[in-house]
């Protein structure tokens, strides 16, 4: 039995960390300030004496005793980092120096959640970890994309100089159960207007093609990370299936059997066209790939919609 912290543990991805590890037999600390995750996500773990919930900003200085830390905190969809975007920064950054210090302290493994927007609007295609990226420094989303570059600069300069376990697992696009119903992601989004037959929402031309990771293959991905020994990283998990928007989105209506109407809308600045990740050294490295197809996760989560998504939104 190991301690393990993971913060934004009450979160779409926190929260199946949360009750993975602690199916495991680990004791969980489930750190999270609510600015995006919910309660209701981890209300069906608080009875386990092994799960311990800490309300609290991960900014702020932390005195735990663990072996070893998850750092998932930080909001990841644009609609919610673009609300506060300097708080943004502020969680990648002096979130990820709090915690580094911890793991310092604790002589702790720490896993850092990363994201496929490093890459930006990438020029290379699919995207490799050795690929360096094409990001705007100064557009409406750096504060996400560069938050997040540098909190890797973080980790791997505390890696060579501090001497610090660090790993960094780079995130393309996850859906599943217990993703936010206002979150402003395309698989969210879409299940949610089809469900309502309201208009189907697609910038640009829908030509736009993204990759998408069923929530447990994402999670099984971070967990063989953080269990092998020597692999700092940088590693991408996500699937290597690439879809168009507009074919996701007649899929889904397909699937739900809606009535909705595809209404165009323009394109937000700096959204990337491409998005599909080379997974060679996850595979390689961490013997992991992705299982689930994606109608399969589709299913699973306009179930989760269907039956309680209601449940799942911020106020």
């Amino acid at each position: 039995m190991k301690r393990i912290l993971i913060t934004g543990g009450a979160g779409f991805l926190g929260s199946h960390l949360c009750e993975r590890l602690l199916g495991e037999g680990h004791e969980i600390f489930c750190l999270d300030n609510l600015y995006t995750g919910v309660k209701g996500n981890i209300v069906h773990l608080e009875k386990n004496p092994r799960f311990t919930f800490i309300e609290q900003d991960v900014c702020d200085p932390l005195d735990l005793e663990v072996d070893q830390i998850y750092n998932l905190a930080c909001p990841a969809s644009p609609a919610h980092y673009q609300r506060d975007p300097v708080a943004t920064v502020r969680t990648c950054v002096l979130g990820g120096m709090q915690m580094l210090d911890l793991a310092e302290k604790n002589n702790a493994k720490i896993l850092q959640a990363s994201t496929s927007e490093v890459y930006g609007d990438p020029k290379e295609h699919p995207q490799r970890e050795d690929y360096v990226g094409h990001v705007n420094p100064i557009g409406p989303r750096a504060c996400y994309d560069e938050g997040k570059r540098c909190v890797e600069t973080l980790f791997f300069d505390a890696l060579r100089h501090r001497g610090i376990e660090c790993k960094v697992a780079r995130i393309f696009n996850t859906y599943g159960p217990r993703m936010l119903k206002c979150d402003g992601r395309v698989v969210s989004n879409f299940v949610t207007q089809a469900l309502e037959n309201g208009p189907i929402t697609i910038y640009g031309k829908g030509e736009q093609t993204r990759s998408f990771c069923y929530v447990d293959d994402l999670i099984e991905g971070l967990i063989s990370m953080m269990q092998t020994p020597e692999c700092s990283g940088p590693i991408n998990l996500g699937n290597p299936t690439e879809f168009s928007i507009l074919s996701l989105a007649k899929l889904i209506l397909e699937m739900t059997g809606s009535t909705s109407l595809i209404e165009y809308r323009p394109l937000p600045a700096d959204d990337p066209q491409l998005r599909r990740p080379d997974i060679t050294r996850a595979n390689k490295e961490l013997g992991w790939q992705p299982h689930v197809p994606l109608k399969e996760g589709l299913l699973r989560t306009i179930d989760f919609f269907s039956n309680q998504g209601s449940h799942h939104v911020l106020s």
